[in-house]
């Protein structure tokens, strides 16, 4: 048994930016569980061809830690990963870090004020070391437990007559298999999401055809951007300053963009009518451009940015098929429309679970209720961090903590720093949120986005709870609103707690 007092589960940006929060303001007894067998969350299981951001990159990364070393504009998967790797290193949280060690179960221990983490072998998850499948499972006591498990680390599987019995390569876009040789092969891709729209151009290039399934087109605005020259570089690192001011102004043109993603009628057409315009100059065809428009308002759904994926798509390499896949039939592909396609290998870029967290069935507070079961109208807490019924817990990149228009990374900054206040001011209590402040903020947050195109623009996003209808995954707001609310947070969220728990 290991007795600590903060464990954090998930070394990707949101557990090592806490791990990382933790240490600076001097709090050392921590300890970070991975299920993986290295660091670096969705660039760790992300590495399609062509994975990269589609957030500027020296917007996405800790502001303690500028990289002036970014190849581009557009960090590829591998540069994150990397960038990563050298926090860990650079903020001396490596020995903290546990890999290749899954939380099996967190249950909150009322008589003694802590909670309870069982935890082993990531079960042969891919990169797990054979040497940890089936290791024996061990406890970790910890007086606080911070979720940093990601949203969009479960693939969306979707249940499709006759998938398994598809005789050649398949897989999820997040589970690359690098074994299976694609050159000249012909691959049928379902989804149309931010993963499809990189990989797509990169499979034209080398595979006999492709063999596109698109549900809902997706609305595309120009990706733009250069390489940074080894003159840029070396710029950015003799002076600090100037990757400072970059980084601001980034972060102003992110803000600045939150009208065209929310309820800006004036802010949305405009940035519409560039998408509009993209289209048009990359398609010809008007039959072709006429399957790629959506239907839908823009920002309704997450907004993409591409140069590459309609010329493409508009290229004899690719075919576009306007109907979801419907049913395999050994190397056959059958549409809703009933068209037949036969490939050799079949690629599922298909999303995440992400309105339902896996982890959350693996968690229960008091009572023995779990968190599946209080998120069952769908994810909620107080200050998208902090959960009634579940003592000294924190969940990062959760509840409302996305965005829609920015850099996550800055939300995970701002929760951090959250997290790090409130164990500062613990002073041995529990930190009971009371229900009624978790199910005001609920409210606040349901006035904030009614409004919105993500509630209003006529779609089905994956931001949205269809079990209640509520806006679970985004702040419906700023970065500089989120870090306000944040602020505003004095501690009369959670109970009165007369007599502290004693270790």
């Amino acid at each position: 048994m290991i007795r600590v007092e903060v464990a954090i589960v998930g070394a990707g940006f949101a557990g090592i930016g806490t791990a990382s929060a933790l240490r600076r303001a001097g709090r050392e007894d921590f300890v970070v569980l991975e299920r993986a067998a290295s660091v670096g969350g969705t660039w760790r299981d992300n590495t399609y061809p062509g994975v990269a951001c589609d957030v500027p990159s020296h917007l996405y990364g800790f502001a303690a830690h500028p990289n002036p070393s970014w190849s581009g504009t557009y960090a590829k998967g591998a540069e994150i990963r990397a960038y990563l790797e050298r926090v860990v290193d650079l903020e001396g949280v490596r020995d903290r870090i546990r890999l290749s060690t899954a939380m099996q179960r967190a249950q909150w221990d009322a008589g003694n004020g802590f909670w309870r983490i069982t935890t082993g072998a990531a079960g042969g998850r891919p990169g797990t070391p054979e040497r940890d499948v089936g290791r024996e499972a061990d406890e970790i006591v910890a007086d606080a437990l911070v979720l940093a498990c990601g949203r969009l680390t479960e693939p969306s599987i979707p249940r499709i007559a006759g998938l398994e019995t598809f005789p050649g390569p398949l897989f999820h876009s997040a589970r690359w298999d690098h074994s299976a040789d694609l050159a000249g092969a012909r691959v049928g891709i379902v989804g149309t999401g931010a993963s499809a729209i990189q990989i797509v151009p990169e499979l034209a290039r080398t595979a006999a055809h492709v063999t596109l399934f698109q549900r809902t087109p997706a609305w595309i605005v120009p990706r733009g951007g250069d390489s940074y020259s080894d003159a840029d570089r070396a710029r950015f690192s003799a002076s600090p300053q100037a990757l400072e001011a970059l980084r601001a102004d980034l972060y102003a043109e992110g803000e600045a963009r939150f009208a065209s993603r929310s309820g800006d009628s004036a802010a949305a057409a405009e940035a519409e009518a560039v998408a509009r315009a993209h289209l048009e100059r990359q398609v010809a065809d008007p039959a072709l451009r006429a399957a790629l428009t959506p239907g839908y308002a823009f920002g309704c759904k997450r907004v993409l940015l591409s140069d590459e994926f309609y010329p493409a798509v508009a290229s004899d390499a690719v075919s576009l098929v306007t109907e979801a896949l419907a049913a395999v039939e050994g190397s056959t592909l059958v549409a809703t429309d009933g068209s037949r396609h036969d490939v050799d290998a079949l690629v599922l870029a298909t999303g995440f679970a992400s309105t339902r967290q896996p982890y959350a069935e693996l968690v229960s507070g008091e009572h023995g209720r779990t968190l599946s079961e209080h998120w069952s109208g769908g994810m909620t807490a107080f200050a998208s961090t902090v959960v009634a019924g579940f003592p000294n817990l924190f969940v990062l990149n959760g509840p409302n903590a996305s965005l829609g228009h920015s850099s996550s990374v800055l939300m995970i900054e701002e929760q951090s720093a959250y997290v790090t206040r409130v164990l500062a001011g613990r002073a041995g209590r529990v930190l009971r949120v009371a229900p009624e402040a978790e199910r005001e903020y609920t409210d606040e947050i349901a006035r904030a986005a009614a409004s919105t195109r993500w509630m209003t623009g006529g779609c089905r996003n994956w931001y949205v709870d269809d079990r209640s209808g509520r806006l679970t995954l985004l702040w419906p707001g700023t970065v500089d609103a989120f870090r306000d609310r944040l602020a505003r947070a004095d501690g009369s969220e959670f109970l009165p707690e007369p007599a502290p728990v004693h270790r």
